[in-house]
């Protein structure tokens, strides 16, 4: 058995005691005290040159460290930590000199020599997971609440941050601090939106409010309005949060880097920290699928510019209009049909299918619902 560790010392002396005796079986010693012959001799050898004080445990620290970094390269690695504390080694190392950049493990390395805390790394992806990505930038938008907190004046009640991210860039269009969930709200932040990056093809949501359709599926009116300007939309499937991968993973670093780093007293003091932390995410850090570039080197504003005047909605001449009451209905032929309390007082068209007695439902140019006079009320 090796030494026992509180009694290290003593044990090494009664070893070299035992040892030094006339007539010493060395070799039955080593079996008694658990060691080896070359140990042994190692001992017996510093207690004659410096008696008890030889045992004691020496350092193994190297007398030379030939390949220790730098104190100057030490000290870019402290300034980078002191100025990024939520970034792991392989971000820090893109802002040293290509030419002399060490490895990401010599700058975890430092920091643990100097004490610092050591971000786990969150940038390293698995190569069993395949990444998707749009091939430009503006082909889809991610939207969506990265839930709320309380902000720490009581009185100002809570934040609602709304987010929205482009597919392809990673870059951070809106990041908004909402005092609710609301339409109104959202679209707000979305006008603004459009009129500085211009339209994109395509936004998907989840299924919540207010973009969500709760009930049988109809059009809510955020819908509906980004219909109007010209935009595709679409929902992730329920329970599939991975649809919005992207922006999950946007609110998890907005998350650990600043939400659960300081408090808000206001909205306003909220905000001022969002754009802040955003124009950082957005110029500044690194990102690893984009080969440790930030998303404003992939991301340039859509062609399409906003409408500040809705386009006139207009319809085929063989199309049958109808004005969607306030209660989300429509009727034809008789027949009462659910389209959507968000397109109330909107114009619908009826339009005849290849199939006699089938009609499709058309609002501007997407077919949002059947109407089968086949079937027997």
């Amino acid at each position: 058995m090796p030494w026992k560790e509180s009694s290290k010392m003593s044990s090494r002396l009664e070893f070299v005691t035992l040892a030094t005796a006339q007539g010493a079986n060395i070799r039955a010693l080593c079996r008694s005290f658990g060691i080896s012959p070359q140990t042994a001799y190692k001992l017996l050898a510093r207690f004659k040159e410096h008696g008890a004080d030889g045992l004691q445990e020496r350092s193994r620290k190297p007398h030379s460290s030939p390949r220790r970094s730098s104190e100057q390269l030490e000290d870019e690695v402290l300034a980078l930590h002191e100025k990024f504390p939520c970034w792991g080694a392989r971000k820090l190392a893109t802002f040293l000199p290509e030419n002399a950049r060490p490895h990401p493990n010599t700058i975890s390395a430092i920091l643990k020599r100097h004490g610092r805390q050591v971000v786990a790394s969150t940038d390293v992806q698995s190569a069993a997971i395949t990444r998707f990505e749009h091939e430009a930038p503006n082909l889809l938008w991610q939207m969506d609440f990265k839930g709320h907190f309380a902000l720490t004046d009581s009185q100002a009640g809570r934040c609602y941050p709304l987010t929205i991210l482009d597919d392809h860039s990673r870059f951070s269009i809106c990041l908004k601090a909402c005092p609710s969930e609301t339409g109104e709200h959202v679209k707000q932040a979305l006008t603004d939106a459009f009129r500085r990056y211009g339209l994109p093809e395509k936004i998907t949501c989840d299924n919540g409010n207010p973009w969500g359709t709760p009930k049988q599926n109809g059009i809510t009116k955020i819908e509906a309005w980004l219909m109007r300007v010209g935009i595709k939309v679409s929902h992730s499937r329920p329970m599939h949060p991975q649809t919005q991968g992207k922006d999950e993973r946007f609110h998890r670093t907005l998350k650990r880097e600043l939400l659960e780093r300081t408090g808000f007293n206001s909205l306003q003091s909220c905000q001022q920290a969002f754009d802040r932390w955003r124009d950082q995410y957005n110029l500044v850090r690194p990102h690893q699928a984009l080969g440790q570039k930030p998303p404003s080197s992939r991301y340039a504003a859509s062609a399409r510019p906003y409408p500040e005047q809705l386009p006139v909605i207009e319809y085929d001449a063989g199309d049958e209009v109808r004005k969607v009451r306030s209660s989300g209905c429509i009727s034809f032929s008789g027949r009462q049909l659910f389209i959507g309390e968000g397109l109330a007082g909107e114009p619908v068209a009826v339009r005849p299918s290849d199939t006699d007695g089938l009609f499709y439902v058309i609002f501007c140019n997407r077919k949002i619902s059947e109407i089968d006079l086949r079937i027997e009320l």
